[in-house]
């Protein structure tokens, strides 16, 4: 991981924005590529798909937006006009891009040029000299639209017992979204005790620390027949296979953690009646139902930030996160 000066982006088609970044961060799912787990083109690619940014340029088609608007960036690209946009899943749309994508610029940089951009940026009553506000707005970009859309797919309803599998930013405001919805009883599974204690705040009645089988049985005393909702937040195959296990029979599993396993239990899921939902979070689709609460501080879901750097730092940040040092990195350009 290194910081390299690019050219500075310009309007490519009608419909683009150019933004100056106020502030982006450092995902989960960057790490991937950074262990190693996923391929990277020959010569590097862009990183960074979160980002709170200032419009500084629009195209000649851009209708919605303005220079000076300060806007959120989600980590997908969308029309806001196709089928799927308008059925409010922004992340089957027609034109879908990701940012760092081949062609498309990162968000851990000081500018950034996004496609569609009235269907992409989303408008805040924000000020750019709010800045204490916009750690909270940056996760509307992603991790509090991932973890929303766990919920919301593993059905979490009022009095409904919630398990969230994954002490990361999304698994915590996952536990923000079981509580936004009204869950009874929130259990997190995780391993830090300082992530944790942060889910406790967020508004964990129980945690379990186990792994394996043993966490599967102390899921099992606590609750009896298991969870009505489960919420997979880290993609891999023993996180899978752990959500599939502590499902109640008739229970929902959102799975919103990138997958990097084999498969589902087809076989457990079947004989249980458990339906598995989920995939890349349509957090676009999310900004007008999540945000009065970010802006009337009903809930604070930045605190999942607990390092922040400048952008010439990132190097260490992704050090950081690797070696489990910080939660989420927040990058100041």
């Amino acid at each position: 991981m290194q910081l390299e000066s690019v050219p500075d982006p310009v309007i490519q088609e009608p419909t683009d924005a150019i933004i100056r970044v106020l502030v982006s961060c450092i995902c989960g799912s960057d790490l991937w590529p950074y262990r190693g787990f996923d391929a990277i083109p020959e010569g590097g690619r862009p990183m960074g798909h979160e980002a709170v940014g200032v419009v500084e340029e629009v195209g000649s088609e851009v209708r919605t937006l303005k220079p000076g608007d300060v806007v959120l960036m989600p980590f997908a690209i969308s029309d806001g006009n196709c089928e799927f946009c308008r059925e409010g899943l922004t992340t089957a749309c027609a034109h879908l891009q990701f940012f760092g994508a081949p062609g498309i610029g990162g968000a851990q940089a000081e500018a950034v040029r996004v496609p569609f951009a009235d269907g992409t940026l989303y408008k805040v009553p924000a000020r750019e000299s709010g800045r204490a506000l916009l750690p909270h707005l940056l996760t509307l970009t992603d991790v509090m639209g991932t973890g929303h859309h766990a919920a919301v797919t593993a059905r979490v309803e009022p009095g409904k017992v919630v398990a969230v599998i994954g002490d990361g930013a999304v698994g915590l405001c996952g536990v923000l979204a079981a509580r936004r919805l009204g869950a009874e009883r929130i259990i997190l599974l995780g391993h830090h005790p300082d992530r944790l204690e942060l889910g406790r705040i967020f508004g964990t009645t129980d945690v379990v620390m186990e792994r394996g089988e043993a966490a599967v049985e102390r899921v099992r005393e606590l609750t009896g027949f298991g969870v009505h909702s489960v919420l997979e937040c880290v993609g891999t195959e023993e996180a899978v296979d752990m959500a599939v296990q502590i499902a109640r029979p008739g229970g929902a599993i959102g799975r919103v953690g990138v997958p990097h396993h084999a498969g589902i239990p087809a076989t457990t899921t079947f004989y249980k009646n458990v339906i598995v939902a989920g995939g890349p979070a349509p957090t676009r689709a999310y900004m007008p139902e999540l945000l009065p609460d970010v802006l009337e501080g009903r809930m604070e879901p930045g605190r999942v930030f607990d390092l922040r750097l400048p952008l010439e730092q990132v190097a260490e940040g992704y050090r950081a996160m690797d070696e489990r040092r910080a939660i989420k990195v927040l990058l100041e350009p």
